[in-house]
């Protein structure tokens, strides 16, 4: 298979459904979403880190994520198979719609609200057979139609509130999304390739939301807040010992040439001159 086609192969989405599929080794990413995912291995491991808790996912496994919380996640293929893993995106619109039609009287009572933010779910044939209807899905060829998309993810509600009662009071759930420190986050993550929606999103804000909340604290524009604390790392590290060629990647720069032109107007000299 040709790079192109196995780069373009990596992540198919529809609207609701994320698939995913991985030949590297390992490959690192921040999961937030102001939404509840329900994600299934089909190969491969995946490891999920949220505070000290660890949780690792292997084929045939299910997890429910908690809407409105950040965590590191791993997606590793081994050496007998590549990552494969799928994953369906509740929103609050389709909640709302499975909700108005259930009958409330017959809601479980006094369920306890708990406060963790991964689930495992148990490998009922219900959760199986979900996931194992989307697997033609893999195939860009094969396409399913909005109709589907919708049908297969109020399945996935249906498998969820059948699996555990305890998913009812998450669910359906619709307070206000969270909101975390954004300067925070930056300082955490300004090194990764984060579009400005992805940061919104994942500080808990629309792109508008978090471009007003930005100008309260910075003068700068976000692009710019990131390159100079990019810089502001790289001098750091020069100053260290390390190399240019070195620091600029690890810093988040795509390329020399961008990093050295952005030193030099910041610090007036070179980075080969530190």
């Amino acid at each position: 298979m040709n790079q192109a086609i196995e780069d373009k192969l990596k992540t198919i989405s529809y609207s609701g459904i994320f698939l995913s599929c991985f030949s590297e080794q390992s490959e690192k990413c921040i999961h937030s979403t102001p939404e509840h995912v329900l994600l299934y291995l089909y190969s491969g491991e995946q490891i999920i880190e949220y505070g000290d808790r660890k949780y690792v996912i292997k084929p045939g496994e299910c997890v429910l994520i908690r809407r409105d919380h950040r965590l590191l996640m791993y997606k590793n293929s081994t050496t007998e198979e590549l990552y494969k893993g799928i994953s369906l995106t509740f929103s609050r619109k389709i909640l709302r719609e499975f909700y108005s039609k259930l009958n409330k009287s017959a809601l479980p009572a006094d369920v306890n609200v708990t406060d963790e933010v991964v689930f495992k779910v148990a490998p009922r044939a219900d959760v199986t057979s979900l996931f194992q209807s989307l697997t033609p899905y893999f195939d860009e060829e094969v396409k399913p139609t909005e109709g589907v998309v919708h049908l297969k993810l109020l399945e996935g509600i249906y498998a969820l509130l059948n699996n555990n009662e305890a998913f009812y009071p998450i669910l359906f759930d619709f307070t206000e999304p969270w909101k975390i420190d954004i300067l925070e986050f930056l300082n955490e993550y300004f090194r990764d390739d984060l579009s400005m929606a992805q940061i919104a999103a994942y500080t808990g804000r629309s792109l508008a939301t978090f471009k007003r909340d930005f100008r309260k604290i910075s003068n700068l524009s976000p692009q710019k807040w990131l390159i100079k604390r990019r810089l502001e790392e790289a001098y750091e590290k020069l100053k260290g010992g390390h190399k240019v060629q070195d620091v600029y990647v690890e810093v988040g720069f795509k390329n020399p040439s961008h990093f050295s032109t952005a030193f030099k107007k910041q610090y007036g000299l070179p980075p080969t001159e530190v």
